[in-house]
């Protein structure tokens, strides 16, 4: 049985200075398909994803995250996910209704504890996909989003209350506390997770490859095409997946992974994770341990893009 509303991760969306760029750095360097360009807004698929698409690239003089979309089982989720948003005390951008973006469907938008734009929506038209072949280093789908916060705590606790996700793991520094949350609203490991931050920010957001030959490969083609490798190729404890990060043209970071733990529900249990320990960051030890470095690189800029409510 379900436990959460919400079924899955659909996509996320962005806007960006650099346009022509990022476009270019999507699909001719990420793997990934365009699948529209309205002018000043390109929609990109993952080729073995069912997803209309897994992320919007909107041109803007600031940057920023426009979104973050998530799937609901039917109509009647979506409406009674409005009703209990509502009866919560969270600002809705808009009623239930017909969605006049890529794929359709039926949805609505509101804003989360810190003033993300958030889209749940079921009966999005499935998209023509198809399986990803050995060797093939482009993306299967999007694995997930990190969102960054000053204050994690209160973010974990509003997507448990107000979207049943669940915990699945929490990394820890012995004198900084909490540092990570990972959150599920499924079986896989991770749809989001919160990240402690100096303001609020998208952290990255990672794509999944077919399997370690096919996440090396397409690490080393970002590598010899010199974009700007953050950390990786490792492997976290959390969640038990690989990664490569890198910088995108405007700055954002984008993650190659693959084998993302799958959980039982019957079974598991929430981890803490010591991240002074550095088999945590990186099993293999191949990616170098994480450090004070690395983090700022993941802070991104101050998303301006923040829903901030009028003063009373």
């Amino acid at each position: 049985m379900a436990f959460s509303p919400i079924t899955h991760l659909r996509h996320f969306d962005i806007a960006v200075p650099d346009y022509k760029k990022q476009v270019d750095f999507y699909k001719n360097h990420w793997g990934l398909t365009e699948m529209q360009d309205d002018g000043g807004v390109t929609y990109f698929a993952a080729e073995g994803s069912p997803e209309q698409y897994s992320v919007r690239v909107r041109e803007a003089e600031e940057k920023r995250l426009d979104m973050v979309a998530f799937g609901a089982a039917d109509n009647a989720a979506v409406d009674q996910l409005a009703s209990d948003l509502i009866a919560k005390g969270v600002k809705l951008i808009g009623e239930p209704d017909d969605l006049k973006t890529l794929g359709g469907g039926y949805g609505f938008r509101f804003f989360d504890l810190e003033g993300r734009t958030i889209e749940v929506s079921s009966d999005v038209e499935v998209r023509k996909h198809r399986k990803i072949e050995e060797r093939e280093a482009i993306p299967v789908r999007l694995s997930h989003v990190v969102l960054n916060s000053p204050e994690p705590e209160k973010m974990l606790a509003w997507y448990e209350q107000h979207l049943g996700f669940r915990l699945s793991d929490t990394l820890n520094h012995p004198h900084m506390g909490d540092l990570f949350y990972f959150l599920r609203c499924n079986s896989q490991h991770h749809s989001i997770a919160i990240a402690r931050g100096p303001h609020a920010s998208l952290q990255h957001a990672s794509f999944e490859l077919r399997g370690i030959d096919e996440y090396m490969r397409g690490s080393g083609k970002l590598l010899r095409s010199g974009f700007k490798k953050i950390w990786g190729p490792g492997r976290h404890s959390a969640g038990d997946n690989t990664f490569t990060y890198f910088h995108d043209p405007n700055g954002n970071t984008m993650e190659f992974t693959t084998e993302l733990d799958s959980i039982d529900e019957d079974t598991w249990h929430p981890s803490i994770y010591d991240t002074s320990d550095p088999m945590t960051s990186d099993q293999w030890g191949t990616g170098g341990d994480m450090d004070e470095f690395i983090a700022k690189e993941m802070f991104n800029d101050k998303d301006k893009g923040l829903f901030v409510p009028p003063p009373v």
